[in-house]
């Protein structure tokens, strides 16, 4: 379907043309018309689906057919998100998709300077991108009014949940007026999410774009069985033997992420730590250097399993696997984005069996196992446990690192009516 089909106004139409769009991805498909219809919404779409443009294009129509004529800037839009990188990410397509438009747009996140964001945001704005926290501090010293939002977006409101956000979104929920339109985009439909949905969407029409965490078909995974000390040998044998130029390799800690880096490094491999831990300067710049190809390896924790927006990324590897299977998928769907192939590899030591077992259920199939040669695992080598892990007990709730909350939501299950279906400034 054309983009032109939705009925979208020329200065969209252009901004979508000049990025290079003809049709429109499924969840663009379903997600627009409805959106632009004014009602709720609550949508499963996977990373790489283009349900950031799916949310962005409608909300930017909107903004334009109910403008008001106003002296002074106010927020009429609030998109919140999980992590700095997804921030950023949305930002950029607010700017691509507006900026034939006059509208402002801001985004706010921790990590940097508060003040300089504070100057930035004393000539108003019209759009406001946020992560939880570091929004509720500029509301919370007044230089973010929330009192005339139209529409709220939670992107990746399950990752939210997971990192010990629900506190935060409903003491900004509690702050917007109760007259506005919302949309919440999941990449899957747990039963907190659906409690959360309850709690404030109203009428909400469900629109699922992809099977529910299912990895693209796009996507060839490989499991690599090989003992735990000998795992970072293989990852820089594989990645020069087979000449990977761009590697996305995943950890569970900081910390690991950290020893990788430089033990890659110290292979003659060019490679970069990015997790919470690092100054956003830091993480910006890794992130450059990896995009344009200067830098080879970019190892991360889950922080970055949802936030990292990189075109064609070839491949990814989970150094260690993830505790929670749902991690999984989220951290391979780095790769096979937009039609493009990818291969993900896992290095599965004896230790993480149960892990693979899970994640193995979660797919309902077998990952295709290669053992290396030189690489063999030792068989007497018995499993450890893992820290944290869910080999002999249930994962407690994550948090956030400087806020530490659960969920604690009510477990009754609503249902909902479903669709038929599978600083910047902007110039006029």
């Amino acid at each position: 379907m054309s983009f032109k089909n939705f009925g979208l106004q020329e200065e969209l139409l252009q901004a979508i043309d000049e990025k290079g769009y003809t049709e429109a991805t499924s969840i663009q498909k379903q997600a627009i018309p409805l959106i632009l219809k004014g009602g709720d919404i609550l949508a499963s779409a996977q990373t790489g689906t283009g349900k950031t443009a799916g949310f962005t294009l409608p909300l930017l129509q909107l903004l334009m057919s109910n403008r008001k004529h106003q002296q002074n800037r106010t927020v009429r839009a609030l998109i919140l998100t999980p992590t700095r990188e997804l921030a950023a990410q949305v930002a950029d397509s607010v700017t691509t998709y507006g900026k034939h438009l006059p509208f402002k747009a801001q985004v706010v996140f921790g990590g940097v300077n508060i003040n300089t964001q504070i100057k930035k945001l004393q000539s108003g704005a019209d759009i406001i991108i946020a992560t939880p926290g570091r929004l509720l501090d500029l509301v919370s010293q007044k230089i973010i009014d929330l009192s005339h939002v139209e529409i709220l977006v939670l992107d990746e409101a399950d990752r939210m949940l997971d990192m010990g956000f629900i506190h935060d979104i409903r003491r900004i929920i509690a702050l917007l007026p109760k007259n506005r339109q919302n949309l919440l985009f999941s990449a899957t439909f747990s039963d907190e999410i659906k409690i959360l949905a309850h709690s404030f969407l109203k009428s909400p029409q469900i629109i699922e774009a992809a099977v529910r965490n299912t990895p693209t078909e796009l996507v060839s995974q490989v499991v690599y069985p090989v003992d735990n000390e000998h795992k970072r040998k293989l990852l820089s044998f594989l990645i020069s033997s087979q000449n990977w130029k761009q590697v996305l390799v995943f950890t569970r800690t900081k910390h690991g992420a950290n020893r990788l880096s430089k033990q890659l490094t110290l292979d003659g491999i060019t490679a970069e730590a990015i997790h919470g831990n690092k100054s956003q300067s830091a993480r910006t710049k890794a992130l450059h250097d990896f995009k344009k190809g200067s830098l080879r390896v970019l190892v991360a924790t889950d922080i970055a399993a949802r936030g990292l927006d990189i075109d064609q990324l070839p491949h990814v590897v989970n150094f260690e696997l993830p505790n929670v299977p749902e991690d999984y998928v989220h951290r391979i769907g780095r790769t096979g984005r937009a039609g493009n192939e990818g291969c993900a590899y896992s290095l599965v030591c004896i230790d993480e069996h149960k892990l693979l077992a899970d994640i193995e259920r979660l797919l309902k199939r077998k990952i295709p196992s290669v053992v290396e040669p030189g690489y063999e695992p030792d068989p007497s080598i018995a499993a450890q446990p893992i820290p944290n892990g869910r080999n002999n007990q249930p994962r407690a709730p994550r948090s956030h690192p400087q806020r530490n909350h659960s969920p604690q939501l009510n477990k009754s299950k609503p249902k909902y009516p479903t669709t038929a279906s599978s600083s910047t400034h902007f110039k006029k």
